[in-house]
């Protein structure tokens, strides 16, 4: 499996226009029925380790006004890594003062995409609940900005 491939498996399914966000959900419904099918792919621990998933902190975040739905814009410092903007569909369980300050884990190594007027550089990683509601995924405590995920 090749880099493109492992992240259009990554995507696939996922309502990612115009948050950007990754999660996993493991139920039974036709919509997730190839979602099952790529379960049975195996990747290979290479195909892991392509994915650079690192710790990072919000240090902006704001109402995306410019997309359809309901999105913050962010930017979230990864250390040696640099500070990235990025947006997200997190306004159901938080609000912009919440998560400024809070670690989030990401993938920073996809290429960057257009979201509305900003050019989303990093995909924040969260799991998506029954109402598609997005918890963000981070640490359990503090650690460095730039922090390897494996």
């Amino acid at each position: 499996m090749n880099y493109q491939t492992l992240c259009e498996s990554l995507s696939y399914g996922l309502d990612v226009r115009p948050s950007i966000y990754f999660a996993l959900r493991f139920r039974a419904s036709p919509e997730n029925k190839l979602r099952k099918v790529r379960m049975n792919e195996k990747l290979t621990w290479d195909d892991f380790m392509k994915v650079e998933m690192r710790v990072g902190t919000i240090i902006s975040a704001e109402t995306f006004k410019e997309v359809r739905n309901p999105a913050y814009k962010m930017i979230i410092d990864f250390g040696e890594f640099g500070k990235r903007k990025t947006s997200a569909q997190i306004t159901a369980l938080y609000g912009p003062r919440d998560i400024i300050g809070r670690q989030v884990i990401a993938v920073i190594n996809f290429p960057s995409k257009q979201i509305a007027n900003i050019m989303s550089e990093c995909l924040v990683l969260g799991g998506i609940g029954e109402n598609k509601e997005v918890v963000l995924i981070g640490p359990e405590r503090k650690v460095e900005n730039g922090t390897r995920i494996g």
